[in-house]
């Protein structure tokens, strides 16, 4: 037979599993709301980070395009603004610029890009777009070289 002393501890310990598992739960779950954050922040870095890659490759596009039309983009020809209507026609450089554009809208959400050659052949190419899923609304690529 159990003493008395004895059957005391055990009532006394009644209960104290279930406190022990509930703290458990608690525990774990907390961490896994963390994991779950840093899983959603990384997505959205990973995200912004894709969409700068895709700009700068973007812009050694249709720098490349000038440079394969070099008389063309020395006469200001490929020159466009940031927001302004696709160029429409049969020159190389309106081809270029306007699959160019396209390229854009479609890689970027609202992609728009600008081309400036000075008198000197020196080039700054822009591409804007959209990246409130990231950190900021808008975003701003820009290169500037020589032809």
């Amino acid at each position: 037979m159990l003493s008395a002393n004895i059957k005391n501890q055990i009532i006394a310990q009644k209960g104290v599993t279930m406190i022990e598992v509930l703290v458990s739960v608690i525990v774990l779950s907390i961490g896994l709301l963390g994991l779950a954050g840093l899983q959603s922040a990384g997505l959205t870095h990973n995200q912004s980070a894709s969409f700068r890659s895709t700009a700068t490759m973007m812009t050694y596009s249709i720098l490349d395009s000038m440079r394969a039309n070099r008389t063309e983009a020395s006469n200001g020809n490929y020159n466009i603004a940031l927001g302004a209507t696709k160029p429409t026609g049969d020159a190389t450089y309106q081809k270029d610029l306007n699959n160019w554009m396209t390229e854009l809208a479609l890689r970027l959400p609202t992609g728009l890009g600008s081309v400036n050659v000075d008198n000197n052949n020196n080039v700054t190419i822009t591409i804007q777009w959209d990246d409130s899923r990231g950190s900021m609304a808008a975003q701003q690529f820009m290169m500037a070289t020589r032809l």
